[in-house]
């Protein structure tokens, strides 16, 4: 099926796919899986993709071949090949910032020729990795030598989840200062960093792309203070990541440690280049050029597969179905190994800040969901917390499980106890168990759909791979949904609110209106 309009004005309400896959959902609503892995021998194959170092395996998830068929006949009429076509192109896809979406060649190579209004940005992609790599290599030297021992990132949003959760992920792979990272503008999480850190030893990254964002300014300051009461020169201690070099150079941090990126970089989608600066300072030049190839692979592998055996296409499509067609709203995220345990947070700012909309592409409002709630933490802590309401729940959640062959510590004794956790407990949300007739409590009524994603290693390249597939992903669902993925005005009323009303609460006049409820809590604040 060729793609009746140009995608972006594609309307799921109006697409003959759609509703195609809703006589299906009627047709087969009340599927056994259990049932259909029985009967099905090839239902597995059909089910599962391969990606280098990746089995992923989505047969126990309520859908069959016919249903895939559906959504891919929706993915060919919504013209998904061509928005991927237009996103590597360089065409402004984020239309309502008037901006290219190009993070992609953040871990490009020369060859790979990304342009911009026709214009080439390797070479300047590649100079400024190069300066960034050359500047890990030189902190690296410092730590050989004793000098720096910690960075701490101060960033918040993309500037912080991202880098966190890579530098926790890569744990096994630093070599290089200890990171920590500071985003919430509450006091007490800044001050819990300072207060086991020696300044002297010590290097801050001030990540904000304009260097005015309030949360990360106000803990900015007061690491720059730290700094002070310490009597270091400050140009040896500030790095900062930043487009505006004016107010990077008024707040003491020198050009040549000043790191920039281009406006067709998106904070959620930023952590390949500059603002990934900690993770390169934590695991080195060398993995985190590995770290870049994994996401690179899964660029190739986007641009190139057919939609059948396209893994972000075949996610999207999978959460579509099981959200607007099966009433799924939910998606957990359970990766069995601890060094993961920030993905899910990561997620819930990638899915959920870009998918999280109401209004279509155009403006005019759209009536299916477009984004579940995303959630999770590390297997097996998550079965001793909220496991009862997925195996025994009155709602179904969808789970990703997360897991790795090879150990992902040096007690490969624990990595077989890990494994069969991870496995039984799919295993288990599907098969279920009845109870005997004298024991409903005991009852789990299974049939409840999981993905599992089997990864050869923990490694920087696997991780790279793990977050460009939800990268991609979430774009091509905002495709469907008819949605602009890439923009974030959700984010903007609150922050602007909080800016009118921090006068107030330090006991300045204010003629700000605001409801009953409001101003009875700014009153009891105030005292």
């Amino acid at each position: 099926m060729t793609p009746s309009t140009d995608w972006r004005s594609f309307r799921l309400d109006a697409s003959e796919a759609e509703r195609g896959l809703e006589k299906l959902r009627v047709s087969q609503e009340g599927m056994d899986v259990r049932s259909a892995l029985a009967q099905d021998p090839l239902r597995v194959d059909q089910l599962s993709w391969q990606l280098d170092g990746l089995h992923l395996d989505a047969s126990k998830q309520r859908w069959d071949k016919e249903t895939l068929d559906g959504l891919i006949s929706l993915a060919e009429e919504a013209g998904v090949k061509q928005a991927i076509e237009d996103q590597f192109s360089g065409a402004t896809i984020n239309h309502t910032e008037g901006r290219a979406v190009l993070h992609m060649a953040l871990r490009g190579r020369p060859e790979d020729g990304y342009q911009v209004d026709g214009k080439g940005v390797m070479d300047e992609v590649l100079a400024t990795r190069g300066r960034l790599l050359d500047f890990v290599d030189e902190v690296h030297e410092k730590k050989a030598q004793g000098t720096v021992t910690d960075v701490i990132n101060i960033g918040i949003g993309g500037s912080d989840l991202g880098p966190a959760m890579a530098c926790k992920a890569l744990r096994r792979f630093a070599s290089g200062p200890k990171a920590h990272f500071v985003s919430n503008v509450d006091g007490a999480h800044i001050e819990s960093v300072l207060e086991q850190l020696d300044p002297a030893k010590t290097m801050v990254v001030v990540v904000s792309k304009t260097f005015t964002t309030q949360e990360t300014m106000a803990n900015a300051e007061i690491a720059k203070s730290w700094l002070r009461k310490a009597n270091l020169d400050l140009d040896q201690h500030l790095v900062a990541v930043s487009t505006n070099l004016d107010a990077t150079q008024a707040f003491g941090v020198p050009l040549d440690r000043t790191f920039g990126f281009e406006n067709w970089v998106g904070g959620r989608y930023s952590m390949w280049g500059p603002v990934g600066m900690c993770i390169a300072l934590s695991v080195g030049r060398t993995h985190f050029e590995a770290f870049l190839e994994g996401a690179r692979h899964v660029d190739q592998h986007v641009q190139s597969s057919e939609l059948e055996n396209n893994l972000p296409v075949v996610l999207a499509l999978l959460g579509h179905w099981n959200q607007n067609h099966l009433g799924m709203r939910s998606h957990a995220v359970i990766p069995y190994a601890e060094d993961l345990g920030r993905l899910p947070a990561y997620l819930q700012q990638a899915d959920m800040e870009s998918n999280g909309k109401s209004a279509g592409r155009t403006g005019e409002p759209v009536s299916w969901n477009t984004g579940a709630v995303v959630w999770g933490e590390p297997g097996t802590n998550s079965q001793h917390a909220f496991f009862q309401l997925l195996h025994q729940g009155t709602e179904i959640h969808p789970v990703d499980f997360i897991a790795f062959r090879k150990p992902t510590s040096g007690h490969v004794q624990m990595h077989d106890k890990l494994l069969a956790n991870a496995v039984a407990q799919a295993e288990a949300l599907l098969m279920g168990k009845d109870a005997e007739d004298d024991e409903p409590h005991r009852n789990f009524p299974g049939n409840r759909p999981s993905t599992f994603f089997l990864f050869d290693e923990l490694s920087p390249f696997s991780v790279g791979q793990l977050v460009a597939l939800h990268e991609h992903r979430i774009f091509i669902q905002g495709v469907i949904w008819g949605i602009a993925s890439f923009d974030q005005w959700g984010v903007e009323l609150g922050k602007a609110l909080a800016n009118a009303l921090l006068p107030e609460l330090e006991g300045k006049s204010s003629e700000v209106p605001h409801d009953a409820s409001t101003q009875s809590l700014v009153d009891l604040i105030r005292g």
